[in-house]
């Protein structure tokens, strides 16, 4: 088994990833957080060259089994989408009635404060915990794993009830994103 890294090795690989909120802050409590990250990964699909097979949002973190296309390096398109969906979400904690916004804001700040490359708020831990798809063993492993986090927080009964993963594309019920099926 494939041991976890932070970065991503070989750039066109399909890779199991996660990406989690400082501190785990439970920051996709709210729609219009978790349409930002919807809205961003359709981009990065349509224009950053990210193929998508498997993703589920959780309320501080994103599982993803993703790849980059021929041309496009999957590193880049991560940190770009890190960027953009950080300094969306600031600005939508900011326009929003969020009775957390000096929290979320505070939580944010100090989490930038010692970053010499961080200007206001770190929203994203650095890093993205990756894990290459080795087998078709392991890529189902980890695309179960995905599509049941929602059953093990005991926020759905079955996957495909949660409205912010691809389980909805597996069971073949409307969904929020297309992705390009692992089966």
């Amino acid at each position: 088994m494939p041991s976890e890294q932070y970065f991503v090795r070989n750039q066109n690989e399909i890779c199991f990833i996660t990406s989690t909120i400082m501190e785990w802050v439970d920051v996709f409590t709210r729609p219009v957080y978790k349409q930002i990250i919807v809205d961003s990964l359709k981009y990065c699909q349509e224009s950053k060259g990210l193929d998508i097979y498997a993703w589920v949002l959780m309320s501080n973190h994103l599982h993803a089994i993703v790849s980059a296309r021929e041309g496009y390096n999957l590193s880049d398109i991560l940190r770009d989408f890190k960027k953009f969906t950080s300094k969306r979400i600031i600005e939508a904690i900011n326009q929003e009635r969020e009775s957390r916004k000096d929290w979320l804001l505070y939580r944010f700040e100090y989490a930038g404060k010692f970053k010499t490359n961080v200007k206001n708020y770190k929203v994203w831990q650095d890093g993205n915990h990756v894990k290459e798809c080795f087998s078709a063993k392991f890529s189902q492993e980890k695309l179960e794993y995905i599509h049941n986090n929602p059953v093990r927080a005991l926020i759905v009964e079955t996957p495909e009830h949660y409205l912010f993963s691809s389980a909805r594309n597996y069971a073949r019920m409307q969904e929020l994103i297309e992705i390009k099926s692992l089966l």
